[in-house]
């Protein structure tokens, strides 16, 4: 069972530059609801010393270059060490696969881009309260078979793992067709649908329905939707 989303929530961003910080901060509200209260941080020293003093944190949203200074997979270890059970998720200006390997090596929650979307951030840090380890599908290829909590060394491939019913629902998504359409077609419950396609998620291992499209297609798991 995925752990319940507690709200409202208490967010901690730790990065160098306040205009940056100010802007995720609006964003994590938008999304939240205004009572989400978003803590700020401007290096790993002080973010440490927030983190021992509001132990109602939600997650922590970690940039890995602090003023200057590559010292935030130190920060990682250095979370992960003290509050164990607090998600760490990157959102860093690199898209090298060695940091997002070290960063999942060091116990990161998920790691975003910077270039990312404000829908996407929202949707990964959800998944990541959820119980789950967010990584860009773009990156998926550096880090699959090598991190078991993102799925790697099962056994077998994803197309095994889901269900014929699911893998009926993946291509409809595909086609673009919404929960209430894809029931319709199946005969099934909205609801019903809605727990296949959450299912669907948490097996390709990513946030929304764009990101199943785009893992799908590229693993084969179903075909392009007709021009």
């Amino acid at each position: 069972m995925r752990p319940e989303i507690m709200f409202p929530m208490e967010l901690l961003i730790i990065d160098d530059h306040q205009m940056w910080r100010e802007a995720v901060a609006a964003v994590m509200r938008r999304e939240f609801g205004p009572e989400t209260t978003v803590r700020q941080a401007r290096d790993s020293e002080q973010a440490l010393r927030i983190a021992e003093d509001h132990l109602n944190l939600s997650a922590v949203l970690l940039d890995l270059t602090l003023a200057n200074r590559a010292d935030g997979m130190p920060a990682i270890q250095a979370f992960h060490n003290h509050r164990p059970g607090l998600p760490v998720i990157v959102l860093s200006a690199s898209e090298d696969p060695k940091d997002l390997r070290r960063a999942l090596d060091l116990k990161a929650r998920g790691y975003l881009p910077k270039s990312v979307s404000p829908e996407v951030l929202c949707s990964a840090v959800r998944f990541v309260l959820q119980g789950n380890v967010y990584v860009p599908p773009e990156l998926f290829d550096w880090v699959d078979g090598t991190n078991n909590e993102l799925g790697g060394n099962r056994g077998t491939e994803p197309r095994e793992r889901l269900s014929p019913t699911q893998r009926i629902v993946l291509q409809h998504l595909c086609n673009g067709l919404p929960n209430k359409e894809i029931g319709r077609k199946l005969g099934i419950e909205e609801k019903t649908v809605k727990q296949h396609v959450t299912a669907i998620f948490k097996e390709l291992r990513v946030a929304n329905r764009t990101q199943a499209v785009i893992v799908a297609q590229k693993r084969g798991l179903a075909s392009r939707p007709n021009p």
